[in-house]
This record gives structure tokens, C-alpha cells and sequence, in this order.
């Protein structure tokens, strides 16, 4: 598995389309965080916004990355879809780690903030909850569900407005709305953990649609 997830992460890099979801979130932490003194809740807050759009992208580039020919070497060479698959979860999550610790320093350096322990907590605990229902949104409309890339296109738009924008009903929303209205770092971190894992069920849901869709289609 470790060398599965080596190669899709190799490969995105080599492939250079990471940039322009990583350039996108240089740009969102700047323009979001610059010249901000408020609570460390709410900055990184927004900053988890940013890693849910950017893990979306991050996540269907991965995908599409292999055409369907190439694509059946590997599984082959790995043994079956679900290790490719997992080993595609897993480059994806080393990515959006790497968000994660960008996203916990730059709101540092373009802001003016004393962070605590139970801040940087609340950081990664905000921005892993929307990296995890990203790559869940990713997956759902990757190429291994939809041919054609337009319709993957509208159903992420349409997720992704869900999960931001649907009061209660979203893991994100409910964190999202919660750490906006805060400014406890200490008393988010429960509420916060909570939301994580429920992003976390969400990301296994959507690694066993892809897999069902793509057993299907095999």
C-alpha cells in the first residue's frame, strides 16, 4: 500500500497538475487571513474552506490521472481496484496533510495572532474535516463514476454547496458555522472532533460508491 500511494503521489507531482489547486490555496489563505488579528477559530475556518475546494480538485486529478488502459495495469500489478483505490485515498491525504501544515503557518505569518496548543489543534482538526469530505466529493465525481467530465463538474459544484451551505446538514456546515461563531479554541475542539469524524464516515462512504461504481463498470 505504501508503495501504491508512493507512486500516485510521484506521479500527481511529476504530472504537475497539483499547482493551480495549490497556487488556488496560497491565494485563499492570503486574501482571507491578511492583516487579521481576530480569533484563531474563525481564521482557521476559513482556511478549512479552502482545503475542501482545493482536496475536490486534488482528489479528481488524482483520479485522472491514469487513462483506463494504464489504469488496468496497476490494478493488476496491485493485486485489485480497492488497493489502487485506497492507495489514491491515501496520496490524496498526504497532499491535503501537506495543505493542512500550510494552512496552520500562513494565517501565523500574514496575520497577527499568539497561538496556543488547543489552536493549532482546532486547525488541523477544521481543515482535516473539510480535506476528508473534499476527497469524498472527489471521489463521487471522479472519472471512475462519470465519463464525461462536464456532469462530474455540476454534481462537485452542486456538493460542494451542500456541504457548505446546507444548515445541519453537512459535518462542514455545522463546524464550519460553529468555529464562526466562537472564540474558545479549548471549547471548540470537542464539537470539532465530532465533526471530524463524521467527515471521516463521509470519505468512507464515498471510497465504497467509487468502488461499487467502478466494480460495476468493470
Amino acid at each position: 500500500m505504501i508503495a501504491l500511494v508512493r507512486y500516485q503521489f510521484t506521479v500527481l507531482l511529476l504530472s504537475q497538475r497539483y499547482l493551480a489547486p495549490l497556487l488556488l490555496f496560497l491565494g485563499l489563505v492570503a486574501v482571507l487571513t491578511s492583516s487579521d488579528t481576530g480569533p484563531l477559530a474563525a481564521t482557521y475556518a476559513s482556511v478549512a474552506g479552502a482545503t475542501l475546494l482545493c482536496s475536490v480538485w486534488l482528489t479528481m486529478a488524482l483520479v485522472g490521472l491514469d487513462d483506463p488502459a494504464h489504469r488496468s495495469i496497476v490494478v493488476v500489478s496491485a493485486g485489485s481496484h480497492l488497493r489502487v483505490l485506497l492507495g489514491t485515498v491515501g496520496a490524496a491525504a498526504v497532499w491535503c496533510l501537506l495543505l493542512t501544515a500550510a494552512g496552520l503557518v500562513l494565517p501565523l505569518i500574514f496575520g497577527s495572532h499568539a497561538p496556543g496548543v488547543a489552536d493549532l489543534v482546532l486547525g488541523v482538526e477544521a481543515q482535516l474535516t473539510c480535506a476528508f469530505a473534499g476527497m469524498a466529493i472527489g471521489l463521487v465525481c471522479s472519472r471512475l463514476v462519470f465519463r464525461r467530465q462536464g456532469h462530474a463538474l455540476v454534481l462537485a459544484l452542486v456538493l460542494l454547496l451542500a456541504v457548505l451551505l446546507g444548515k445541519g446538514l453537512s459535518p462542514v456546515n455545522i463546524m464550519l458555522t460553529d468555529l464562526h461563531g466562537t472564540s474558545d479554541s479549548v471549547e471548540a475542539l470537542m464539537p470539532t472532533g465530532v465533526s471530524l469524524a463524521a467527515a471521516a464516515g463521509l470519505l468512507a462512504t464515498g471510497v465504497a460508491v467509487t468502488q461499487a461504481i467502478t466494480l460495476r463498470k468493470g
